[in-house]
């Protein structure tokens, strides 16, 4: 996996795209900031304040609180890549988020999203 040009690509300009991806299914985007909140420790304010920053994705994830230690928990295979075995902690990161996204988009319940 050596296409990092998604590491400096402003988080702000993937953002719209996934809660998109989401009312397309009839998701929200309440739901879309709980998932990516609860995947970086970031408050919806701070989240806001990263939006409005356009940090590329790089920038936004060095500066997440916390990533959420239940992510050992997502499995599953985004862009033909199974995300539990990307080797590069950005980009696994970035493909944990996208299968969220997707998870939320497939109608799973929030519970499941989040492995609660």
């Amino acid at each position: 996996m050596t296409n990092t040009k998604i590491f400096e690509m402003s988080f702000a300009t993937v953002y719209p795209l996934y809660v998109k991806k989401a009312e397309r299914k009839g998701r929200t985007k309440t739901e879309v900031d709980q998932i990516i909140c609860w995947l970086t420790g970031f408050t919806q304010q701070q989240l806001m304040a990263q939006l409005q920053a356009e940090h590329s994705f790089r920038e936004f994830f060095a500066v997440a609180p916390e990533i959420n230690p239940d992510t050992k928990l997502i499995k599953g295979v985004v862009c033909g890549v199974r995300v539990e075995e990307i080797e590069d902690p950005l980009m696994q990161k970035i493909r944990y988020l996208d299968k969220l996204i997707d998870e939320l988009a497939k109608g799973k319940t929030m519970e499941k999203i989040l492995r609660k």
